[in-house]
């Protein structure tokens, strides 16, 4: 439940050193095989490095080997990185919890030589457990620096929510989707109330959600926490209503149910018959369609101390949850248990640290079709506000390093409780305002590109000027088969982006800037897939040869299309800038009627560009200037040539 301990919110992920034999039984009933993997550069980091199971974290509490540290310490001189490397990376891989506490300085040592000695992208991997775990007496500012360098995943590549929406309304002469106002879809009077709401489930079904609430007043004016449910009828959620044969004097809440809707697992908090000051239960659905038979789960799962947010596998052999108890890396961790054979439940391990950090990790969520677990942290190095919500892949014996799921679901407040239907469709997750981060509501919106479960192939690129120089600009990427939202981002200081994308859909890529010509390109994502562009710098005057009008006329031909349709989209990008048109002929004939030809030419530009394109007449200027303004003496055909032109002349304010 939420507010037994402060620092307690909601949501969660699960990672590392599962045995041998808990991977058994979930092959047989708990993780679905063929389910999606990160098919990125930190699982393979993962899958070709042993120190990352890190099994030693559920057998002891600390690892210490006196001959081994002696010999560490005799290598530590020049000339001897790779022996050291070697050495200090076996030690590490033995950590038990308490050594993530004691003896972080070594894992810093190790990702400084893993630059080196290590293969590609293992020190980044190590630099984030560092900031994950550090304490105090770490020089932890150079370490952010060293980390931020080598990382090409920072916060400020992501462009802001609120320009975001900016593009998209620019844009709306191409773009198939349009944004549901993100993280500002509140799920509405017939789920929230006017106190805390929280802890969504989506049931054993799409059309059933289960929730936390505490609208239920007791006689001395404090606030019970209990089970709500609601039921979706054609579209629309109906009334919440509570779960009377389970809710209590004491708190209940954070709710799963099996998938045959026969078990409903959920916290209880400060009974009678609890172990801790939460702990979790089990209940079973009669025949009269009410639930009873209420069991403690026992001292497997619980413990004396805090322990709530149950998530099931797709076979339900396999239980997550967070917990505050002794042997925690945090403030809480995520912790699983596995059935046996005869269905009972084993001991619960911890998750491991890749996931949990010295701060809290909470709320499991584990999708039902796929691989994949959702979580909320404050520990992860990218975070764009208090708690985030994170997703991690299970890749062989491993999962993968928590992705950020993006600023379309993260905010600058608080973000809770993560769960999406099972079509990966909807997403609902409880979130706290900025300005409000006490009271907690539900929130439904579609699951955009960062959070979805399929998002795993990647979509490299880069942007050059013709000297081979960085750019700067914004990427967007449509999804042009689900209209699936994908956060755009800047492009990096080295010219560089990526995005992670779901395989076998077509996509529209666009690339706009302050100094050149929007840049799109179709395509069909079949794997991996690099895409690099040139982009040609604007000059302050831009003459196009295809403005090539017929003798004596002022009608807009169809070739000429391409090129003024580079002029809207600029525009369009750039709502404050404005447009000077310039017609020109060349001298042949009377000069009075020149100017009049030269002035219908721009102005049929200007109308083709205003009524194409929507853009306002207040932005565009159109002067014709007759043969006045030569830019060669007329000697020959092809110079009277160069002289009937137009010119277009960007106004960037400043």
């Amino acid at each position: 439940m939420r507010f037994t301990r402060p620092c307690l919110l909601v949501l969660l992920v699960v990672l590392l050193s599962f045995h041998t034999h808990v991977f058994a039984q979930k092959e047989k009933k708990g993780f679905k095989k063929g389910g999606v993997v990160a098919l990125n550069d930190s699982v393979s980091i993962y899958s070709q490095s042993d120190i990352f199971n890190f099994q030693n974290v559920n057998k002891i509490r600390y690892y210490q080997n006196d001959s081994k540290l002696q010999k560490i310490r005799s290598l530590d001189t020049p000339g001897q990185e790779k022996q050291m490397y070697v050495a200090l990376k076996e030690y590490v891989g033995n950590f038990g919890i308490d050594n993530f506490s004691k003896n972080v300085a070594m894992i810093w040592r190790l990702a400084k030589l893993s630059e080196t000695q290590g293969p590609p992208g293992e020190s980044l991997l190590l630099y984030k457990l560092v900031l994950k775990h550090h304490q105090q007496g770490l020089d932890i500012q150079n370490i952010y620096k060293r980390y931020e360098m080598i990382d090409p995943d920072k916060k400020e590549n992501y462009v802001p929510l609120d320009f975001y929406y900016k593009l998209v309304e620019y844009r709306k002469d191409i773009d198939t989707l349009r944004p549901p106002q993100s993280i500002l879809v509140n799920m509405g009077g017939y789920i929230n109330s006017d106190k805390e709401d929280y802890g969504p489930t989506v049931g054993n079904v799409d059309d059933l959600i289960l929730f936390t609430s505490k609208r239920n007043e007791n006689y001395d004016h404090t606030y019970n926490e209990d089970l709500f449910f609601s039921l979706k009828a054609e579209n629309y959620w109906t009334d919440a209503q509570p779960f009377t044969s389970i809710n209590t004097e004491f708190n209940e809440g954070s709710a799963c149910l099996s998938q045959d809707g026969k078990l409903l697992y959920f916290s209880r908090c400060m009974a009678p018959d609890g172990l801790g000051n939460c702990d979790l239960y089990v209940a079973k659905l009669k025949a009269d369609s009410t639930w009873g038979d209420v069991k403690n789960l026992g001292p497997n799962i619980n413990s004396s101390g805090w322990d709530s947010h149950p998530s099931l596998t797709h076979g339900g052999d396999t239980l997550f949850f967070a917990s505050n108890r002794v042997g925690t890396f945090g403030l809480s961790d995520i912790f699983f248990a596995v059935r046996n054979s005869k269905g009972e439940w084993q001991k619960a391990l911890n998750a491991g640290p890749i996931i949990n950090t010295v701060q809290s990790e909470v709320s499991p969520f584990f999708h039902h079709k796929f691989n994949v677990l959702y979580f909320s942290s404050n520990g992860h190095p990218l975070n764009f506000g208090e708690f985030d919500i994170y997703k991690s892949y299970r890749y062989k014996n491993n999962w993968s390093e928590p992705l950020n799921t993006g600023p379309l679901v993260n905010g600058g407040g608080s973000e809770y409780y993560f769960t999406i239907d099972s079509k990966s469709k909807e997403l609902f997750y409880a979130r706290s305002l900025e300005e409000d981060i006490k009271n907690l509501d539900l929130h439904s919106f579609p699951v955009p590109m960062e959070a979805q479960p399929e998002a795993i192939t990647r979509l490299k690129g880069s942007l050059k000027d013709p000297q081979g120089k960085s750019v700067k600009g914004i990427v967007s990427v449509i999804d042009l088969d689900e209209g699936v939202e994908v956060a755009p981002k800047f492009i990096r200081e080295d010219g560089t982006f990526d995005f992670n994308l779901i395989n076998k859909r077509n996509y529209l890529l666009i690339i706009q800037g302050d100094d050149f010509f929007r840049i799109e390109e179709l395509f069909f994502m079949d794997g991996d897939i690099e895409i690099n562009k040139v982009a040609e710098p604007i000059e302050s005057k831009i003459a196009f040869q295809s403005l090539e009008f017929e003798n004596g006329k002022a009608n807009i031909l169809p070739e000429m299309h391409a090129d003024l349709d580079k002029i809207a989209n600029f525009l369009i990008d750039h709502p404050t800038f404005k447009l000077k048109i310039s017609g020109h002929t060349d001298s042949a004939g009377k000069e009075e009627a020149n100017l009049r030809l030269s002035q219908a030419r721009a102005d049929a530009i200007k109308q083709y560009l205003v009524s194409q394109f929507q853009l306002s007449q207040d932005r565009i200027t159109a002067i014709g200037f007759g043969s006045s303004k030569p830019i060669v003496q007329e000697v020959t055909d092809e110079h009277k040539q160069l002289n009937r032109r137009v010119e277009f002349e960007i106004l960037k304010n400043n």
